[in-house]
Protein backbone atom coordinates (compact mmCIF):
# COMPACT_ATOMS: atom_id res chain seq x y z
CA UNK A 1 0.00 0.00 0.00
CA UNK A 2 1.65 3.21 -1.00
CA UNK A 3 0.83 6.71 1.07
CA UNK A 4 0.27 9.68 -0.20
CA UNK A 5 2.85 11.93 -1.09
CA UNK A 6 2.82 15.41 0.86
CA UNK A 7 1.76 18.52 -1.04
CA UNK A 8 4.52 19.90 -3.04
CA UNK A 9 5.87 22.35 -1.82
CA UNK A 10 5.55 26.37 -3.41
CA UNK A 11 8.25 27.83 -5.10
CA UNK A 12 9.45 31.46 -3.32
CA UNK A 13 10.34 34.01 -5.81
CA UNK A 14 13.65 35.67 -5.85
CA UNK A 15 12.28 38.90 -4.97
CA UNK A 16 10.46 37.48 -1.86
CA UNK A 17 13.69 35.25 -0.94
CA UNK A 18 16.33 38.84 -1.32
CA UNK A 19 14.13 40.59 0.59
CA UNK A 20 13.42 38.24 3.35
CA UNK A 21 17.25 37.93 3.39
CA UNK A 22 17.49 41.84 3.13
CA UNK A 23 15.53 42.11 6.59
CA UNK A 24 16.97 38.66 8.64
CA UNK A 25 20.17 41.08 7.80
CA UNK A 26 19.07 44.55 8.80
CA UNK A 27 17.37 42.89 12.38
CA UNK A 28 20.29 40.90 13.03
CA UNK A 29 22.37 43.83 12.61
CA UNK A 30 20.34 45.86 15.34
CA UNK A 31 19.81 42.97 17.70
CA UNK A 32 23.83 42.11 17.41
CA UNK A 33 24.40 45.59 17.87
CA UNK A 34 21.82 45.70 21.06
CA UNK A 35 23.25 42.37 22.34
CA UNK A 36 26.99 43.35 22.17
CA UNK A 37 26.52 46.55 23.59
CA UNK A 38 25.21 44.93 26.40
CA UNK A 39 27.48 42.14 26.93
CA UNK A 40 30.56 44.82 26.89
CA UNK A 41 28.84 46.95 29.50
CA UNK A 42 28.38 50.28 27.45
CA UNK A 43 28.11 52.84 30.19
CA UNK A 44 24.87 54.22 28.48
CA UNK A 45 23.28 51.14 28.22
CA UNK A 46 23.55 49.83 31.42
CA UNK A 47 22.19 53.39 33.21
CA UNK A 48 19.50 53.14 31.00
CA UNK A 49 19.23 49.68 31.83
CA UNK A 50 19.42 50.32 35.63
CA UNK A 51 16.87 53.64 35.02
CA UNK A 52 14.41 50.98 33.54
CA UNK A 53 14.48 48.81 37.11
CA UNK A 54 16.98 45.57 35.73
CA UNK A 55 19.34 45.34 38.05
CA UNK A 56 23.12 45.92 36.92
CA UNK A 57 24.80 42.59 37.29
CA UNK A 58 21.61 41.14 34.82
CA UNK A 59 23.29 43.18 31.73
CA UNK A 60 25.45 40.88 31.15
CA UNK A 61 23.14 37.85 30.96
CA UNK A 62 20.44 39.67 28.99
CA UNK A 63 23.05 40.58 26.41
CA UNK A 64 24.00 36.81 26.05
CA UNK A 65 20.76 35.48 26.09
CA UNK A 66 19.88 38.35 23.80
CA UNK A 67 23.04 37.07 21.35
CA UNK A 68 22.39 33.26 21.83
CA UNK A 69 18.45 33.74 20.57
CA UNK A 70 19.65 35.74 17.69
CA UNK A 71 22.48 33.65 16.70
CA UNK A 72 20.12 30.56 16.58
CA UNK A 73 17.47 32.48 14.52
CA UNK A 74 20.27 33.25 12.13
CA UNK A 75 20.65 29.23 11.28
CA UNK A 76 18.43 28.31 8.97
CA UNK A 77 17.65 25.04 10.33
CA UNK A 78 16.95 26.86 13.93
CA UNK A 79 15.30 30.15 12.53
CA UNK A 80 11.72 29.10 13.59
CA UNK A 81 12.54 28.03 17.14
CA UNK A 82 14.92 31.22 17.28
CA UNK A 83 11.65 33.89 15.99
CA UNK A 84 10.02 32.22 19.14
CA UNK A 85 12.66 32.49 21.27
CA UNK A 86 13.12 36.05 19.92
CA UNK A 87 9.38 37.08 20.47
CA UNK A 88 9.23 35.78 23.98
CA UNK A 89 12.54 38.12 24.93
CA UNK A 90 11.17 40.98 22.90
CA UNK A 91 7.63 40.32 25.06
CA UNK A 92 9.67 40.90 27.91
CA UNK A 93 11.46 44.14 27.40
CA UNK A 94 7.85 45.12 26.41
CA UNK A 95 6.89 44.33 29.71
CA UNK A 96 9.59 45.99 31.24
CA UNK A 97 9.18 49.40 29.28
CA UNK A 98 5.27 48.86 30.49
CA UNK A 99 6.26 48.56 34.22
CA UNK A 100 8.15 51.23 34.02
CA UNK A 101 6.37 53.46 31.92
CA UNK A 102 8.54 54.36 29.11
CA UNK A 103 5.85 55.92 27.33
CA UNK A 104 4.26 54.60 23.76
CA UNK A 105 7.56 54.62 21.37
CA UNK A 106 9.40 52.17 23.30
CA UNK A 107 6.60 49.84 23.35
CA UNK A 108 5.27 50.58 19.79
CA UNK A 109 9.41 50.25 18.20
CA UNK A 110 9.75 46.61 20.41
CA UNK A 111 6.20 45.40 19.43
CA UNK A 112 7.28 46.48 15.68
CA UNK A 113 10.54 45.00 15.89
CA UNK A 114 9.21 41.32 17.39
CA UNK A 115 6.85 41.13 14.26
CA UNK A 116 9.59 42.17 11.99
CA UNK A 117 11.44 38.80 13.75
CA UNK A 118 8.16 36.98 11.86
CA UNK A 119 8.09 38.74 8.41
CA UNK A 120 11.21 37.22 6.68
CA UNK A 121 10.05 33.81 8.00
CA UNK A 122 6.90 34.02 6.32
CA UNK A 123 8.30 35.51 3.14
CA UNK A 124 10.54 32.44 2.91
CA UNK A 125 7.79 30.02 3.62
CA UNK A 126 4.25 30.39 2.58
CA UNK A 127 3.02 27.87 4.41
CA UNK A 128 4.08 29.53 7.41
CA UNK A 129 1.71 32.37 6.89
CA UNK A 130 -1.49 30.23 6.38
CA UNK A 131 -0.41 28.50 9.90
CA UNK A 132 -0.81 31.54 11.57
CA UNK A 133 -3.71 33.09 9.74
CA UNK A 134 -2.75 34.91 7.01
CA UNK A 135 -4.49 34.44 3.81
CA UNK A 136 -2.21 33.37 1.15
CA UNK A 137 0.05 36.26 -0.82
Amino acid sequence: MALPSAAPLETVSSARLWTSHILTALLALFLLFDSITKIIRVEQVVKANVTLGVAEHLVLPIGSLLLACTIIYLVPMTSLLGAVLLTGYLGGAIAIHVRAGSGTFPVVFTLVTALLVWVPLVLREPRLGALIAFRRW
